[in-house]
């Protein structure tokens, strides 16, 4: 997930306060803290609550995501292993229809949810877990990815499943409504419409600082870094950083799902390539160190040298880790697959495994790999913090040249950017359920939404972050209790779509017909010919139907009338 771990060390709210006081801030963000802090540090401290465990700290709420994580994972039957062929396919829209129901592709949808996913946490996460945890926790991390990939699956399929479709094609879904309407079908609607509703709250409040305040103050503070500091043109201007970010922000998030969608498919494959491409080259030039880290990354992640709790406590930073970069469990992967065009919600369980897949394992393993062969592992990881973590990978980047650093800036303000954006499609659905998918208190939303990245780029405000952060966390209890709940759902949807694929039942659609990556509206021609092949499909369903119940009347027919004849002697 592309914000600061909550477990990062963060002051109190009196030093909060007091250090604020002593330097030259605005009066607005003193008020605000002063009537945030306690608040948020009550609420963070009931969130992320640890147990000790063999003298490490374990936080509930990653047991809570771990267990889900596992439990889905083998009860699906190990789907990131044994679908990983299929979803591939399904990527391709091999398996779509460009007259489904819906608004974007499989893809763009997985590039609004890595778009939000893909950033910071990869980027300085993994540097801090490597200096707190040593190497091992890189493989912790990988590892837990791969379990996540089955939470994301599990969000996805039931999103499209209970989404709604209304009559202008615009599609609404998310935890809220298979929560509300998937434990009403089970006979639990008032425990659903709580935990909607609940959930719904929390997305509000979560995505303001998870996906907006902190991405807008990151990306301004990150340029005024690079364009020269205190000496930067931006250095008393961030306000203007805002209005940039915003201004742009803006034309896409008024746009609805679909601008974002085009946008975050676009900006989504040119940051990872940016990204990676400049990882890769990190590793060109240190690549004799390649197999000796790996070889620290499997040694350290069994013997936990270097930090309290040994194993287990290389264990905690690892996984905290991972799940806190990819989001899994937290829902926001529902809302952004519910926008599909598909009839099969098993679809978009299949494409969402690949976002923990790229989130924590390839693009977290790159990084950990740049740190641990630069010889940066070993470093002060100085107050932990998601500063000092971009700090460090800037290390790395610059052992290749002095300049190379830029690279990373320019793909963490697109990662922040594109977090804004899809973040903006979360909180707007969440707004549409609290208020009957008015459209008027959505578009208020989105102004607000876009004012508030101008607010963020221009003032700090720590403890408000705090308190969204522990918001959005709290979102993984209600979603994955829910998720339990139909679990067995679940499980049919995915296991039988997955028979029927095995067995030529769902076959895939005419190429001409299928939906991109990106191109996915049909043309009128098209729209007539499937309504056509809908309506014979139909006909001849109703025939089948109508020939088989016609059997059964002469079945009984003959039956009953030679029980009533007997025989005569």
């Amino acid at each position: 997930m592309n914000i600061e771990s909550p477990l990062a060390p963060r002051p109190s709210a009196a030093e909060l306060i007091s250090a604020q006081a002593a330097e030259p801030v605005s009066a607005i963000d003193r008020t605000v803290e002063a009537v945030f802090a306690p608040i948020a540090d009550i609420l963070s401290t009931v969130v992320f609550f640890g147990i000790p465990v063999f003298g490490a700290e374990l936080p509930i709420i990653v047991v809570w995501l771990v267990a889900a994580a596992v439990f889905l994972t083998v009860y699906l039957r190990f789907q990131p292993i044994t679908g990983l062929k299929h979803s591939i396919a399904i990527i391709r829209g091999k398996f779509t229809r460009k007259t489904d129901p819906g608004e974007v592709s499989s893809f763009q949808a997985l590039a609004t949810e890595l778009s939000g996913t893909v950033g910071l946490g990869n980027i300085a996460g993994v540097a801090v877990a490597i200096t707190v945890g040593g190497p091992g926790a890189a493989l912790w991390i990988i590892i837990f990815g791969f379990f996540s990939m089955t939470v994301k699956m599990a969000e996805a399929t039931l999103g499209v499943k209970y989404r709604q479709i209304a009559d202008d094609g615009t599609t609404s879904g998310g935890p809220m409504y298979y929560l509300r309407d998937g434990l009403r079908e089970i006979g639990r609607p008032r425990l659903g419409k709580f935990l909607a509703y609940f959930y719904a709250i929390a997305t509000v409040v979560g995505v303001f600082g998870a996906g907006n305040l902190f991405q807008s103050n990151q990306a301004a503070a990150i340029i005024v870094t690079a364009t020269g500091g205190e000496s930067s043109f931006f250095a008393d201007k961030l306000w203007l950083i805002g209005v940039i970010i915003a201004s742009v922000a803006a034309l896409v998030i008024l746009g609805g799902i679909k601008k974002i969608a085009v946008w975050t498919s676009a900006i989504t494959p040119l940051m990872a390539l940016l990204y990676v491409g400049s990882v890769l080259v990190i590793l060109g030039v240190n690549f004799t160190a390649i197999p000796g880290a790996f070889g620290l990354m499997f040694a350290g992640a069994f013997t936990g040298e270097g930090v309290t709790g040994g194993v287990i406590g290389v264990a905690i930073v690892g996984i905290q880790r991972a799940l806190f970069s990819n989001a899994a469990g937290v829902g926001s992967a529902a809302m952004a697959h519910s926008a599909v065009k598909t009839t099969k919600p098993a679809t978009e369980g299949f494409t969402a495994m690949w976002e923990p897949l790229i989130d924590s394992v390839i693009i977290c393993t790159m990084t950990a790999l740049a740190i641990i062969t630069t010889g940066l592992y070993d470093a002060d990881a100085g107050d932990g913090s998601t500063a000092a973590g971009v700090s460090l990978t800037a290390d790395a980047f610059a052992t290749v040249s002095s300049w190379f650093p830029i690279l990373l800036t320019i793909s963490v303000v697109l990662f922040g950017f594109s977090t804004i954006l899809s973040y903006a499609y979360y909180g707007q659905k969440a707004i549409g359920f609290l208020t009957g998918e008015s459209r008027r208190a959505q578009k208020a939303f989105q102004v607000i939404w876009v004012i508030a990245v101008v607010i963020g780029a221009s003032i700090t405000l720590d403890s408000v972050i705090a308190f969204s952060d522990a918001m959005f966390f709290l979102m993984s209890v209600p979603n994955l209790l829910g998720i339990y709940f139909l679990s067995k759902i679940l499980r049919m949807e995915i296991l039988r779509h997955k028979v029927k694929v095995d067995t030529g039942t769902i076959q895939q659609v005419p190429e001409h017909l299928q939906v991109g990556l990106r191109d996915h509206e049909p043309t009128p021609e098209q729209i007539a010919s499937e309504e056509k092949r809908r309506a014979k499909a139909w006909a001849k369903r109703t025939t089948i139907r109508r020939s088989f119940r016609k059997a059964q009347r002469d079945r009984l027919s003959a039956g009953g009338g030679g029980s009533s004849a007997a025989p005569q002697k």
